[in-house]
């Protein structure tokens, strides 16, 4: 990896933020090597590989002096799932979110959170593998690297209490790979009064960041007017943030803004690993997480301590179900913003895109008729398709404007 860029990044914010030494690579890569190890079988929700990572997050959460604000006193949320496509029809039980709290007596609370369930074995029909079924879905940057970002911001203010302004709350959601479930779930029986809570920092998939010209992407940033501002001050030459104003999105912190709460949302890109079993943690980039992570308490450094932030309502891409969709592209779109179409993260084997010849890093501008400019003029435009129709597809590649034939 070209180590010299990230360690630009971490100097840059150190001298930023007056210190040094935040948050370690070589903790993070601990953590994430046994959330995505092989012994806990791709956390399935509901499983007891789930509930085995749950407890090794519940013993750094204990060792950082976090307490439990689950129910009854304790580190869990009970609720229902059902693991079949749109909650019918699949596997059923019940599984718990785990919730942890830093009291520091102050006015308001900050919700830290990311998802902890993943695919399991693949035998739940949410892998984009051919031959997914039985094989394990290690989900190292999905979302083991979020869940890691979850315990080293609780060690980090676990040891900074007597120095912090805001309480924490700290929630690995189950759940989300079924549809935002527990997060859901949560929003709406919270274990604290939701009304003095300030904001909600989510993370998925913020183990990949690039090594050639990295950009972090952020959503949510139209959510409190002081976000935009507090957040572009950290983007720099040596990593690019990239920034969407939605408060809603395909991870849970949608379930906050859907409750008025400010909201922002980490994520360094998807890739060709992503929901698949190759997704382990020889492919995660530990200092690119330490620079993220550096970022995230930045802004929550930078917050103003003397109000609560106003909630924003922000213009949303269209979040329909998969149902409103009669075809596919195949792509793993980017959700930030990009001024000259939506960029593809990812192309996926076998899908229209692939065969038509679309590529990694091709930027959509045009869908038939319709000018694609970002995420919500794409899916409009997708839903206007049908299994078997034809159309060409203009996308952007390097300086080279390409046609492509695409049958859905």
């Amino acid at each position: 990896m070209k180590l010299r860029s990230i360690v630009l990044i971490t100097v840059l914010f150190s001298s930023q933020l007056g210190a040094q030494n935040w948050f370690d690579p070589k903790l993070i890569v601990k953590h994430i090597s046994v959330l995505a190890s092989d012994s806990l079988r791709g956390r399935g929700t509901g499983t007891e590989d789930e509930r085995n990572a749950a407890d090794y997050v519940i013993a750094q959460w204990k060792a950082a002096g976090i307490k439990p604000k689950g129910e009854k006193d304790s580190w869990f949320q009970e609720f229902d799932f059902n693991a079949g496509m749109h909650g019918k029809g699949g596997r059923s039980g019940k599984t718990n979110n785990i919730i942890g709290f830093l009291d520091n007596k102050a006015a308001t609370t900050i919700i830290i959170g990311a998802h902890m369930d993943h695919l399991g074995d693949g035998s739940d029909g949410h892998s984009l593998d051919a031959h997914a079924k039985g094989q394990i879905h290690n989900g190292a940057d999905d979302n083991a690297s979020g869940t890691t970002g979850v315990i080293e911001l609780a060690r980090f203010y676990g040891m900074n209490k007597e120095t912090e302004k805001f309480n924490f709350l700290f929630i690995c959601f189950s759940g989300e790979e079924l549809g935002l479930l527990g997060s859901e779930y949560y929003a709406n029986h919270p274990t604290i009064d939701l009304a003095h809570v300030n904001c909600m920092i989510n993370m998925d998939m913020i183990g990949r960041l690039k090594t050639d010209k990295p950009v972090l992407e952020v959503s949510g940033v139209g959510t409190a007017a002081e976000w935009m501002d507090m957040v572009k001050s950290f983007s720099s030459a040596a990593m690019e943030i990239k920034c969407d104003s939605a408060g809603v999105g395909p991870s849970d912190h949608t379930s906050f803004y859907n409750k008025q709460i400010p909201v922002l949302h980490f994520f360094t890109g998807t890739h060709s690993d992503y929901h698949k079993p190759s997704d382990d943690v020889e492919k995660i980039n530990a200092q690119g997480e330490e620079a993220v992570l550096m970022v995230i308490s930045g802004v929550i450094a930078k917050l103003p301590t003397d109000h609560k932030l106003a909630f924003l309502k922000t213009r949303n891409p269209s979040m329909g179900s998969a149902s409103a969709f009669k075809v596919t592209l195949g792509i793993m779109p980017s959700y930030a913003e990009d001024a000259a179409g939506l960029k593809v993260e990812a192309v996926l084997d076998d899908k229209a895109a692939f065969k038509a010849g679309m590529k990694d890093g091709d930027i959509i501008t045009q869908m038939g008729d319709i000018k694609v400019t970002g995420i919500q003029s794409y899916m409009e435009g997708l839903g206007k398709f049908s299994k078997g129709d034809k159309t060409k597809v203009t996308v952007l590649r390097g300086k080279e404007t390409l046609v492509l034939d695409v049958e859905f």
